[in-house]
């Protein structure tokens, strides 16, 4: 570790609580490619060398398993961006699979590249997930989100993306099959990461069904060596995808960007009160994390620094870390995870019945997850990445079927 007037704001954030995770959200595939355009954009010689430094320490090529990173989130818009670092290299891959099976249709080789960039992301943090003795370094394989509702092909993608590398982390989306899916696979001791989650009635039955499956589990004596959980809170996508601001709007009451953040950082306080007093066995992970709010023309990230101190896990993108590196210096962090939302603040939200629902443990049925607003529109970006994925398969051969 480098000496602390030169570590960034995440390891600092990370020294608060060892328990704290930081995670690349990203597949891994990218890492170097992104990293030499940041560096290679920095015009300050003593910045360019410190930020080289930290970026280092994030993933050592050379030794992966002292990478600051401890795990690895993907989805399909970010296996997507895969094709678009390493477009000739996977041009040639479906190629060659054409080519050695001409029956297969675009579809079918859109997931089976889709398997190879996941195998080949987790073969870079294998040395990270066994020098942690299993737990750290694993990545989050994220099911086809045009599946969202069946159990079955849902049952059939995670065995097979399970069966790709130990590290692999199965991604179930928050939907009511979703959460029987993920009791079956934590009760085969698979790891599951819950995804397309954004409110406490579905943390709370992520983490129900994660307790029973490890309860039969157990109960069968099934190795839980390699198993691990998380429940992810997609923090902004909840404020900015759902109806929020227009209930907020119909209802005469005005949301600052400050009270934007509080949304979010109410339910992750919260959600990780009811995992730490239920002793569940899963880690609350927040994902979708922003660079605000702005106060006094001074840039803050509430979401780092009102959740300082917390035993979760922050997984990072590079449009999130780059900022940060570069003019996140002044963020200083103290342990502010057990402060509670101001109380004017979260009496006044609870108005909004948008959050107020969401904020509720009993606010929505497992029925009603799979309408929330914010999990469809969510749903919809990941199907539009997974379609592109499958064009540029016909792309590269045009003669293909779908």
């Amino acid at each position: 570790m480098a000496k602390a007037e030169n570590l960034s704001v995440f390891e600092k954030l990370q020294e608060l609580n060892p328990e704290a995770e930081i995670w690349w959200d990203s597949s891994p595939l990218i890492y170097e490619a992104w990293a030499k355009e940041l560096i290679s954009s920095i015009k300050d010689e003593d910045k360019k060398e410190k930020i080289k430094k930290t970026l280092f320490r994030f993933y050592n090529s050379d030794n992966p398993e002292k990478s600051f990173f401890r795990g690895v989130t993907t989805n399909p818009p970010l296996s997507l961006d895969v094709l678009k670092y390493h477009t000739d290299y996977w041009r040639g891959f479906v190629q060659r699979v054409h080519r050695i099976s001409p029956n297969k249709k675009a579809g079918e080789i859109f997931w089976q590249m889709y398997k190879e960039i996941i195998r080949k992301g987790a073969e870079l943090f294998i040395p990270v997930f066994e020098s942690s003795n299993y737990k750290h370094g694993y990545i989050s394989a994220q099911l086809d989100p045009r599946d969202r509702e069946n159990f079955d092909f849902m049952l059939e993608q995670a065995e097979e993306l399970a069966s790709l590398s130990p590290n692999i982390m199965i991604k179930v989306p928050g939907t009511k099959e979703g959460y029987e899916l993920i009791k079956v696979l934590t009760s085969r001791g698979i790891p599951t990461n819950n995804t397309l989650s954004f409110m406490i009635p579905q943390f709370a039955a992520c983490a129900k069904a994660v307790k029973e499956g490890v309860e039969i589990a157990k109960k069968n004596a099934v190795d839980l060596t390699t198993w691990r959980s998380v429940i992810t809170f997609m923090s902004s996508r909840f404020t900015t995808l759902g109806s929020l601001e227009k209930e907020a709007k119909q209802k005469g009451i005005e949301l600052s960007e400050e009270d934007m953040r509080w949304v979010e950082l109410a339910i992750m306080k919260k959600a990780y009160l009811i995992l730490k007093e239920g002793n569940y066995p899963s880690k609350m992970l927040l994902c979708s994390m922003r660079i605000s709010p702005t106060i006094n023309g001074e840039k803050h990230c509430w979401h780092l620094e009102k959740l300082a101190g917390a035993g979760i896990v922050f997984t990072c993108p590079p449009k999130f870390i780059a900022p940060l590196l570069l003019e996140g210096d002044h963020i200083q962090f103290s342990n502010q995870i057990d402060e509670p939302a101001p109380d004017d603040v979260l009496q006044k939200l609870l108005n909004i019945e948008y959050f107020a629902r969401g904020y509720d443990e009993k606010g929505y049925e497992p029925e009603e997850f799979n309408f929330h607003p914010a999990l469809l529109n969510t749903a919809k970006q990941f199907s539009q990445a997974a379609n592109q994925m499958i064009n540029f398969v016909k792309e590269t051969v045009p003669q293909l079927q779908v």
